[in-house]
């Protein structure tokens, strides 16, 4: 009982003595407590019959209703489908480049070549979804796209790229990799920066070649911050952010395109069936909380690492 004053009074101390940080860190705290914690109020719309005259509070309460409709619906066996597709493979492709990309970029010794290589490759982070998505509209438009010109020019046929539901996840993770890969390998060149270069000198003396030097020593300095950004990746593999799909999506591929984002903003805003998709949307949450939690203690007993 004698603990308990003691250490809030050590606490008082501190933050006495450190009232400066703690200023500073009172707007981060109050951003993520008005816009993270006090929104999750609104969860329980998931387990009642929302209606606008009653109120939160006040709806009847269903339980579990939402979410038995939803898995035993239609929809649930073909979204799942393509969400999960579509995350595994940008997962696959998409994690491993900007590896490669900064394993490459920390060889370069020309310092122009290099900052050209990064300015390029940085650069499509910044072009916002609609001005991608109609570039790749554009792109691969059949009558005047500069993809079907160059096929047709080579002696092929136009190729129907957004009417047919094959092609809309090559497009979907070509053009993601082609806008992010750059921005992505920015924390390993971080990472790669922190190596010891006296590794690097004990590697050439011991006769290591540049092959040998990226294996045993970039690849091993990097690592943690490889499994963090994987287990984060893990973390969101169903939240496929709807603005890009929704974008590239019309009446031809969406039986490939509908994801469960996309879903959620169609019955939810314009069905307006707010309980229905508060549902999904926890589902879906708590799926991506089991994988992460999944995937890091796999990590943790496989490399010794984690994010707890």
């Amino acid at each position: 009982m004698q603990s308990f004053p003691t250490g809030m009074r050590r606490v008082c101390r501190h933050v006495k003595h450190s009232w400066r940080l703690y200023v500073c860190l009172f707007p981060a705290l109050l951003y993520i407590t008005l816009f993270s914690y006090f929104p999750m109020y609104g969860v329980q719309i998931a387990f009642r019959n929302y209606s606008a005259a009653f109120g939160i509070s006040h709806s009847p309460w269903v339980g579990l209703r939402h979410f038995e409709q939803f898995i035993h619906s239609i929809q649930f066996g073909i979204l799942l489908n393509n969400t999960l597709r579509i995350s595994v493979y940008s997962l696959i492709f998409g994690f491993p480049i900007p590896v490669l990309l900064a394993l490459m970029l920390n060889e370069v010794k020309s310092g122009p070549f290099k900052k050209f290589v990064q300015n390029a490759t940085y650069i499509p982070h910044f072009i916002s979804t609609v001005v991608m998505c109609a570039m790749i509209i554009l792109f691969t438009s059949t009558s005047n796209g500069i993809i079907n010109n160059l096929i047709v020019r080579l002696g092929g046929e136009a190729v129907d790229f957004m009417g047919k539901s094959r092609y809309f996840r090559t497009l979907y993770i070509v053009s993601d990799l082609w806008q992010h890969t750059g921005w992505n390998s920015i924390i390993y060149l971080a990472a790669l920066a922190g190596v010891d270069p006296q590794l690097y000198e004990a590697a050439e003396i011991d006769g290591a070649s540049r092959l040998q030097r990226i294996w045993h020593i970039n690849l091993p300095g990097i690592l943690p911050t490889m499994v963090l950004l994987f287990i984060l990746n893990c973390g969101s593999l169903l939240s496929v952010g709807y603005e890009k799909v929704y974008l590239l999506q019309n009446s031809l591929n969406i039986d490939v395109s509908e994801v469960i984002s996309t879903y959620v903003y169609k019955v939810g805003i314009l069905s307006v069936k707010f309980s229905y998709t508060a549902a999904i949307g926890l589902f879906n949450s708590a799926i991506n909380f089991v994988l992460l939690l999944t995937v890091n203690a796999i990590a943790r007993r496989l490399s010794g690492s984690g994010l707890f």
